[in-house]
């Protein structure tokens, strides 16, 4: 569900020397912790008109850059403001962008591009993706597959979005390994993105499923931690407040989705390289459900 800041210039030279277009890798653009980056509003974005919550009573004392250490978390069961989150972006992702060799997947009918299906850029990230036949389709379950990073190694997610245990994921834990044991993968017009695949290995019970999980409402769903915020719960963000009235629903949820931080749910960007806004250091009010 979220991108961050890599290069993957290894990978878009070969995917641009086997011809086929060098707007998609592996790795989705991802912003590194402590920039914040806010982009112009869709004209389409919904609003709301429900009323602005009470106004804390002392402003965050800003923050260094990075990512420090987290508090002991609570569930929380009373309305109140919440400091230190990270803010990012979500949706539902093309197959368009993809230039991976079309393949099957369990629990969804026809070929689709391996790359959106299974890399840090697709279904398996994000959570929910449109097919080239135009139609949704969701990640069902992640089985025994966790991430992996360029070099193949296992990594896990954090309590600061933009922090992994061996480096920014790039893969499912599964598919095709290069000579050096890195990921590689089959191009749909012929070739390999990062060398040629020696080996194949089992994605250990991923699943993927026809449709959203849910229904998903760009400005008004996020993605949350069920064991910080109830779902629900409905939350203020003062950032949004000129998009859709800054409020939402606590809908989602996702395995990347640690302690305070939340994944806004929006409309598809223009291109594979935006991820979309990414802010650190915000306050947020939370109304846990019954208590409005």
């Amino acid at each position: 569900m979220t991108r961050r800041a890599l290069t993957a210039a290894a990978v878009l030279v070969a995917v641009a020397a086997a011809g086929c277009g060098s707007d998609s890798g592996i790795v989705k653009s991802v912003k590194t912790s402590g920039q914040d980056t806010v982009a112009a509003a869709p004209t389409a974005a919904a609003t709301t008109t429900r009323a602005a919550p009470p106004k804390p009573t002392q402003a965050p004392a800003p923050r260094p850059s990075g990512c420090g250490r987290k508090p002991v978390e609570h569930l929380i069961t009373t309305p109140r403001w919440l400091g230190g989150f990270e803010i990012t972006e979500y949706f539902s992702v093309s197959e368009h962008w993809f230039v991976g060799r079309r393949v099957r997947a369990p629990g969804i009918p026809g070929r689709h591009r391996v790359d959106w299906l299974n890399s840090s850029n697709g279904v398996a990230m994000e959570g929910d993706g449109i097919g080239l036949d135009g139609r949704h389709y969701h990640f069902a379950s992640g089985g025994d597959a966790g991430w992996i990073n360029a070099a193949g190694r296992r990594t896990r997610a954090s309590a600061c979005a933009s922090r992994w245990s061996h480096g920014l994921p790039r893969w499912l834990e599964g598919g095709w390994r290069n000579t050096g044991g890195a990921i590689t993968f089959p191009l749909d017009c012929g070739g390999w993105s990062n060398g040629t695949g020696l080996r194949e290995l089992s994605y250990a019970g991923v699943t993927f499923a026809p449709g959203s999980s849910q229904p998903l409402r760009p400005y008004r769903t996020v993605a949350v931690d069920p064991d910080l915020i109830p779902k629900g719960s409905r939350l203020y963000i003062p950032a949004y407040k000129s998009i859709n009235g800054g409020w939402f629903v606590a809908t989602d949820t996702g395995g990347a989705i640690i302690g305070r931080h939340i994944d806004v749910y929006r409309p598809p960007t223009s291109s594979i390289d935006d991820g979309g806004r990414y802010m650190t250091h915000r306050r947020v009010y939370v109304q846990p459900p019954g208590t409005g």
